[in-house]
């Protein structure tokens, strides 16, 4: 029985927790739903930023990328 509960533990965690991939320019993500993304409202310069999304199949993943922090006061 710890068997079982330990495999069907382990299943469920691969659902759970994505491997982050790296996004790809020009290349469309298959996001249906978001779960997260980092805060840059503070961040100056360029960050990196992870996007956490379920695809069309309820797959969870995460998207790496890079952009310009909001947080670049001087306005």
């Amino acid at each position: 029985m710890k068997t079982f509960i330990a495999l069907t533990l382990t299943i469920l965690a691969g659902n759970v927790f994505a491997a982050t991939e790296p996004a790809q320019t020009g290349v469309p993500l298959d996001i249906t739903k978001t779960i997260s993304i980092t805060d840059t409202s503070a961040a100056c310069g360029i960050v990196p930023v992870e996007v956490v999304y379920e695809d069309s199949h309820g797959q969870r993943h995460v998207a790496t990328y890079s952009v310009l922090g909001d947080g670049c006061g001087g306005d």
